[in-house]
């Protein structure tokens, strides 16, 4: 095992945090040469080149192992300072991933279930929940909502409940691209919305009613609030969190293509397995607030 010094695990995350050698060295109040020796040193004693020297510099795989480990030990630093009430040096943010459903329906209410004062910031990267163990596979996030049930080596994984969708599209887009009831050919003729390529919700439903490939013209709208305001205006169907959908359900606005189909996604919180009291507190108001909305 490596022995890295605390100076360069801190030159290496400011290295990566701002892209060049040259940004690194503003911010730690040294010259680019000094980041340079540090970093060789680093790649010597793990005996590995470590960053590429792109613009901006990247980890090697080797190098994503090194990211993992000095922002764990950031976050650690920056617990015993709050524990010991003294000023944090550095950012203090608690970096996770959520896909963009969960954040549109239950996970702010886990943020608001964090005390006010006292604790760190909280960086949220959006990303589809089966692509979000990347992340922190990476070390760029510290923790996720997830798709993916087996733990992230050096994490530990939790499961939250399950987001449900119901197939759904405008009473006016039924008639139209429905007018004799729903069918396997209809269905795959009807435009279909989508979050982005990464999303195949549209697709596994359409194979799991119809037996086929979605055939039919695609569109794409990255934002969950918009892509509802689309299903309700016409442009396409498509499946939405139960909680957006159930009130043009109820009033009749919004029409189930298959009645009383469900589609349940598992969701599960992955998170470093380090004795960071502000990870373990966001974690406890994570699983509280999917305790609450998800089934």
């Amino acid at each position: 095992m490596p022995s890295f010094q605390t100076d360069q695990l801190r030159t290496f995350l400011a290295v990566l945090d701002h892209g060049t050698f040259e940004a690194a060295a503003q911010q730690l109040h040294v010259t680019p040469s000094a980041i340079s020796q540090r970093i060789k040193a680093m790649e010597g004693s793990a005996g590995q080149v470590l960053l590429q020297r792109t613009t901006p510099i990247l980890p090697t795989p080797a190098g994503t192992i090194v990211h993992r480990l000095a922002r764990q030990l950031r976050q650690l630093e920056a617990d015993a300072a709050t524990e010991l009430g003294l000023a944090v040096s550095g950012p203090n943010t608690l970096t996770v991933v959520v896909n963009a459903d969960s954040l549109a329906t239950w996970f702010l209410d886990a943020l608001e279930l964090l005390p006010g004062s006292g604790q760190p910031g909280v960086e949220v990267i959006r990303e589809d929940e089966q692509h979000s163990v990347d992340l922190l596979r990476s070390g760029i996030v510290m923790a996720a909502v997830t798709a993916t049930e087996q733990p992230v080596q050096g994490c530990s994984s939790t499961p939250l409940g399950a987001m449900t969708y119901r197939g759904v599209a405008s009473a006016a887009f039924m008639a139209k691209w429905f007018p004799q009831g729903f069918s396997a050919e209809a269905l795959n003729a009807a435009p279909s919305l989508n979050y982005d390529r990464c999303d195949t919700l549209q697709s596994n439903f359409t194979a799991a009613i119809t037996g086929k490939p979605l055939t039919g013209p695609r569109h794409f709208l990255p934002d969950t609030l918009q892509l509802a305001e689309a299903v309700s205006r016409g442009v396409g169907w498509g499946l939405m969190p139960e909680a957006h959908c159930r009130a043009g359900l109820a009033a009749q606005t919004l029409v189930e293509l298959v009645p009383g189909h469900r589609t349940h996604i598992p969701l599960y919180w992955q998170r470093w397995k380090i004795q960071s009291a502000a990870l373990d507190l966001l974690s406890t108001a994570v699983r509280q607030a999917a305790a609450l909305a998800l089934p």
